[in-house]
């Protein structure tokens, strides 16, 4: 995989900064995973473009400003052990797994979560765990979590989700009635409840329940 070219590279890491990714951890971390190999087909050109592009099974791989933000409000450590729910294309959990312990992702369609574990396993990241499940249940049988990221729209924060989040974690959400006004939703659980905090204006693909059809 020979990546981006350096004047790319550098417009790339410059449309982060300017869109308000400053955590140096996370930017570093972006400039290790190539976005490159996560896009494909007749969008792969514009792989380094500050853009949501089309991936198979009718899912989009994100911004990467806002993959940057939502890392970047996830305020990860090296020891933690975090839950992504809606694997897509596998950018965001590549770049989770440069900044955490251990990166469990689940996603309803079998086949994003064969490519995306043929990307992880190239780019030899070790620590991601890939599943194929209903993410809106989260993975109980690995729980509790440390930070819990979700990559696509629910109404509320999901019980099940947040049962899961250990004390003192947080999860980042994108919440919202519809596809045209979603909030990226920060969740702290404290000692005396749930702490949100309204991040900014997102659009996602809502969090459906059940299996996706293979086609």
């Amino acid at each position: 995989m020979s990546g981006p070219n350096p004047e790319t590279k550098m417009q790339f890491l410059f449309a982060l900064r300017s869109r308000g990714v400053t955590d140096s951890k996370v930017l570093e971390a972006m400039e290790q995973i190539d976005r490159g190999p996560f896009v494909r087909g007749i969008f792969s050109e514009r792989a380094y473009e500050d853009t949501p592009l089309p991936i198979a099974c009718g899912q989009t791989i994100s911004q990467p400003s806002v993959v940057g933000l939502m890392t970047q409000a996830l305020q990860v450590s090296p020891r933690d052990t975090v839950l992504e729910v809606g694997t897509g294309s596998g950018y965001q959990a590549a770049i989770l797994a440069k900044l955490a312990r251990r990166v469990y992702t689940i996603d309803r369609h079998a086949r994003l979560v064969r490519e995306a574990r043929m990307i992880f396993e190239g780019m030899q990241l070790a620590n991601i765990t890939s599943l194929v499940g209903d993410g809106s249940f989260g993975l109980p049988d690995q729980a509790p979590f440390d930070r819990i990221i979700v990559t696509a729209a629910a109404e509320d924060p999901p019980g099940p989700l947040l049962a899961q989040l250990k004390p003192g974690g947080i999860m980042v959400v994108p919440v919202g009635q519809s596809d045209t006004v979603q909030t990226l939703i920060r969740v702290r659980k404290t000692d005396d409840g749930l702490d949100y905090d309204e991040l900014r204006p997102v659009r996602f693909v809502p969090l459906l329940e059940g299996l996706g059809k293979e086609g």
